[in-house]
C-alpha cells in the first residue's frame, strides 16, 4: 500500500503526512508543539542542556517564573520523556533534573530556531514597524471619519 504521495506505508497504516492536515488531525504533533511551544519549556530545556541542575538553581536562572509554574513545566517535560528527575534521600531532599537522550535531541531543532530568529530579527522588526505604522494610520482614518 502507498500513501497519496507514493511513499510506501506499513500494513494497517491509513493516514498520510501531518503536513497535509490541520493540527486537529495530527494530535501527536499538536501535543508535542503544545509542550515545547509554551512560555517556559524551551528555556528549561536549553538551561539543562548537557548539565544536571537542581530545582532551586533553575528557579534562580529563570527570571519571572513562579515555583508552581516551574514545577508544572518540569512535570510536563518529565511526562513527555524529555527530562528525568532524581530525588536524593537527604534532609532536606535534594532533587536534580537532567535531559534524557530524547530531551537532548530537542537541542538541535531549538538551536536551528535560535539561528533562524537571530538571522531574521531585523526583518521581523522591520515588518512589525511597517505593520504598526499602517495600523496607526488606519486608526487615525477611522477616528477622522467618525467626526
Amino acid at each position: 500500500m502507498r500513501a497519496q504521495d507514493g511513499t510506501p506505508m506499513s500494513p494497517g497504516h491509513s493516514h498520510v503526512s501531518c503536513a497535509r492536515h490541520t493540527p486537529n488531525e495530527c494530535p501527536a504533533v499538536r501535543e508535542v508543539l503544545n509542550r515545547i511551544g509554551d512560555k517556559w519549556s524551551v528555556l528549561v530545556v536549553v538551561l539543562l542542556g548537557h548539565e544536571t541542575r537542581r530545582f532551586s538553581e533553575l528557579r534562580r536562572m529563570i527570571e519571572g517564573i513562579s515555583q508552581r509554574m516551574l514545577t508544572l513545566t518540569l512535570k510536563g517535560l518529565e511526562r513527555d520523556g524529555l527530562v528525568t528527575r532524581t530525588v536524593y534521600p537527604t534532609i532536606p531532599p535534594r532533587v536534580e533534573y537532567r535531559l534524557t537522550q530524547l530531551g537532548r535531541s530537542l537541542l538541535t531543532p531549538i538551536k536551528g530556531l535560535e539561528t533562524w530568529a537571530r538571522k531574521n530579527r531585523q526583518n521581523i522588526q522591520s515588518a512589525r514597524e511597517t505593520y504598526d505604522a499602517k495600523e496607526s494610520s488606519n486608526r487615525a482614518l477611522v477616528i477622522a471619519a467618525g467626526r
